[in-house]
């Protein structure tokens, strides 16, 4: 799975949200919320890469207090909801 790219952090009115940019997005209308977490893995995933679930719960757990099973499993659950919503390919 890859990160599509012609997507950017945007901070509006205090929150953060994925918003679309670019003629490969144009059907892409929607703004998608971010948690301080999901944000974070977010802005590690290279676009166009490959995704490495390993580094990223590597990551998440180096930056927030939680165990290796619990931090791979939000990590996949968060990666398919994004697959779901079109900003992975």
């Amino acid at each position: 799975m890859k990160k599509k790219t012609g997507f950017q952090v945007r901070d509006i009115a205090g929150e953060k949200v994925l918003v679309a940019y670019g003629l490969e997005n144009i059907d892409f209308s929607k703004m998608v919320s971010l948690n301080e977490t999901a944000c974070f893995i977010w802005e590690l995933i290279e676009p166009g890469e490959e995704i490495d679930v390993d580094k990223l719960t590597t990551a998440v757990m180096n930056e927030y207090e939680i165990d290796s099973a619990s931090a791979r499993k939000d990590i996949e659950e968060l990666l398919e909801a994004w697959k779901e919503e079109g900003l992975m390919e």
